[in-house]
């Protein structure tokens, strides 16, 4: 026997990887680039030249130490460097003992997820939010999801829908702005209102409530918004980022948890951080890319490939009919689906080899998510495509 729970798992992947593997068949019959596949977050921009280098220059000065093991928080020099960067850019005072490198985003959340559940937990997600949460959370770490709904006309904060959905269990909120998958960037003032929220009911509960912020998106924002450093704003915050969008380098698995030393019971939380990975079997986080990351600190792809790609989609959407909010970061957009069932529309749009996710997999029946981190060209090409969809419609 082997667990049900787990096999249930393996044998149905998740719906974004589902429809990409059958793009993959698709484009296999009628040919690449007659398949328009916004299923994936892939970053279709390249990683900036400084990452070629630095992968050259540490491959042909130390081969061993560039594919060997480091320590399993990673390597205290890369740590120190990224912590440096992390300073320099939100004004804090971190050290590298207070990083945990991990192999991407994933397993940054999962490891905290893991650190942090005590029997009984509870964490509250925002909807609409990246699927994978609720696996890492109920099968990962034995958490319990709680869900606060949609505010669809922006998809910001609910608040009231949040204060009834907090009680003594709740052991941590999830934020994860810019999104995934609607694009929405939360405020300094919607950050601010919610860390107050949480401040009064951790002296309700008597027990910390920690914020934990997903970060993989924070540098694809548009029209000069901003995206503000929580742990700045909220004593209890982890942060959780990955190198994934920023450096396009989301094969590579390269991210890092942040403890910062204010949150209530630092030292106990990184330790448990440390014995999540070693449960999980993270050994150390890919060391090539540990070492690629700190000499790239700071950089970005071009992502303003995304910006042009947000405005074609968004305005070629809105005139052929579609409800859709505009997206302030991240490269996805959200729109209704022109039918109730989300699902039965994402099938219908696979007539026009038109590949969309349904937002009912992101807790927001009635929408669709498309990625548009896609060539320019694949939109400009799909629109009349979009429109051909939405003719039926009418």
């Amino acid at each position: 026997m082997v667990s049900e729970s787990m096999a249930a798992l393996g044998k149905k992947r998740s719906t974004i990887r589902e429809i990409f593997e059958y793009g993959n068949r698709r484009a296999a019959e009628v040919g690449r680039d007659n398949v328009f596949d916004f299923s994936l977050g892939n970053p279709n921009v390249p990683a900036p030249d400084s990452v070629r280098r630095a992968i050259e220059e540490l491959a042909e000065a130390d081969p061993v130490a560039a594919h060997g093991y480091t320590s399993a928080q990673g390597d205290a020099e890369v740590r120190r460097t990224l912590a440096e960067s992390i300073n320099r850019r939100f004004g804090a005072a971190y050290t590298g003992d207070c990083l945990y490198l991990t192999a991407g985003a994933a397993a940054a959340l999962s490891a905290v997820f893991k650190a942090l559940t005590c029997p009984g937990d509870e964490f509250i997600l925002f909807a609409p939010y990246f699927p994978e949460y609720v696996c890492f959370l109920e099968s990962g770490a034995g958490a319990k999801c709680v869900v606060v709904p949609p505010c669809e006309t922006d998809f910001q904060i609910d608040f009231d829908a949040l204060e009834a959905r907090l009680s003594p269990r709740t052991k941590g909120v999830v934020v994860n702005s810019p999104n995934n998958p609607s694009g929405a960037v939360y405020s300094e003032k919607t950050l601010r209102r919610l860390a107050g929220l949480l401040r009064a009911k951790e002296a309700e509960y008597g027990h910390p409530i920690y914020l934990i912020s997903d970060e993989p998106y924070r540098e694809i924002v548009y029209d000069g918004a901003a995206v503000p450093f929580l742990p700045a704003l909220y004593a209890d915050t982890i942060v959780c980022y990955s190198y994934s969008k920023s450096l396009s380098l989301p094969g590579e698995r390269i991210g890092y948890v942040l403890v910062p030393p204010e949150a209530a019971d630092a030292g106990d939380l990184y330790a448990a951080v440390c014995g999540a990975g070693r449960v999980l079997g993270y050994v150390c986080a890919p060391s090539l890319f540990q070492r690629v990351a700190a000499k790239c600190a700071g950089e970005t792809a071009d992502l303003s490939v995304y910006e042009e790609n947000r405005r074609l989609l968004y305005e070629g959407l809105t005139a052929c009919g579609f409800s859709c909010v505009k997206p302030g970061g991240a490269f996805y957009m959200f729109p209704r689906s022109l039918e109730p069932d989300d699902v039965a529309f994402c099938e219908r749009a696979k007539k026009y080899d038109l590949l969309l996710v349904p937002g009912a997999d992101f807790g927001a029946p009635g929408h669709v998510r498309i990625s548009y981190c896609v060539k320019t060209e694949t939109i400009r090409r799909a629109l009349p495509l979009f429109e051909k969809l939405a003719a039926e419609y009418r």
